[in-house]
């Protein structure tokens, strides 16, 4: 989601797909003791808005059709109980438009009485530390904003073996 110079915007990505290796710790009552690896890759393309037009002009500045996922990788994380849940301190790299940052990533974690770990969390980030020019509309006259914030959403089920 971000700003521009007529009304705030957001874009939304329903598809996501990742792997994560959580380590629990076995007995009564499942308890996360932390997280070894973990990836989530969301097909640019994948990320719609009300507007055509500003779909159109930001898998433009997204360059799209050179990059087609935008990609976090976990490279180390802390895991800490929190009343309702986990606080999962991360570093990873965060890939956009083909440009890799490290970024440092606070996540909510919470384990579902169905297996499923469900994360959340924001990160606002400047496009053009991505090498993104923030997109135009209407020939200019619209212009979006530097600063997006990524809302993350993510349910991790359990590896299902044969």
């Amino acid at each position: 989601q971000g700003t521009s110079t007529l009304h705030a915007w957001h874009m939304d990505a329903v598809d996501a797909s990742g792997e994560a290796q959580f380590v629990l710790k076995a007995g009564n009552t499942a308890e996360l003791l932390s997280v070894k690896s973990l990836t989530f890759s969301v097909q640019t393309e994948d990320l719609k808005s009300d507007s055509k037009g500003l779909d159109k002009s930001a898998y433009k500045a997204l360059k799209a059709d050179t990059y087609k996922d935008i990609h976090y990788t976990l490279t180390s994380a802390t895991v800490s109980p929190v009343a309702s849940g986990y606080l999962i301190k991360s570093l990873g790299n965060l890939t956009i438009a083909g440009v890799t940052h490290e970024v440092s990533l606070d996540v909510h974690g919470v384990l579902n009485s169905d297996g499923t770990i469900t994360l959340s969390g924001t990160y606002t980030l400047n496009m053009t530390d991505y090498k993104v020019d923030p997109p135009t509309l209407l020939f200019g006259a619209m212009s979006t904003g530097d600063a997006v914030t990524l809302k993350i959403a993510a349910v991790y089920a359990p590896h299902q073996t044969s």
